[in-house]
């Protein structure tokens, strides 16, 4: 699944947008949404790939706009607005690659989607393929630089 995401990210270089990508599976694994970065793309400060991705399973999955069942695949930890975003979209499960020590909300600077006060905390697991992820946002930082 988030080889599906390190897909989709590659799509963002295009753009000049931060290479990362967001892939959103239905509960049986089939491809709902893919998305990238796309703020400077669209000018949209919220077109994060986690955001677009969501979006878009929203409106293919046919429950509204509840994602109950489905996971959401990322290259990157997401941030808070994107954290915020899945528990809202009702995510069962989060799956992402590389810890963003600086933004991160899914365990590293918060921890957003296990507040216990939520009624909706869906299942993490993070670093799966960190070191391809990372090397995304490290050749594309280091190209600017």
């Amino acid at each position: 699944m988030v080889r599906a995401a390190i897909t989709a990210a590659r799509d963002a270089e295009a753009t000049g947008d931060i290479p990362i990508g967001a892939v959103v599976f239905d509960p049986d694994g089939k491809v709902l949404a893919s998305a990238c970065n796309a703020r400077e793309a669209l000018g949209d400060p919220t077109a994060h790939a986690e955001i677009l991705a969501l979006r878009a399973a929203a409106a293919a999955f046919g429950d509204g706009w509840r994602l109950a069942g489905c996971t959401l695949a990322v290259t990157v930890e997401p941030c808070t607005m994107c954290a915020g975003a899945l528990v809202l979209a009702r995510i069962e499960r989060v799956i992402f690659g590389a810890w963003e020590p600086k933004t991160g909300a899914v365990g590293s600077l918060w921890d957003v989607v296990r507040d216990r006060r939520l009624t909706h905390r869906p299942e993490v697991t993070g670093g799966v393929l960190e070191a391809e992820c990372a090397a995304l946002l490290e050749a594309f930082f280091a190209s600017r630089r």
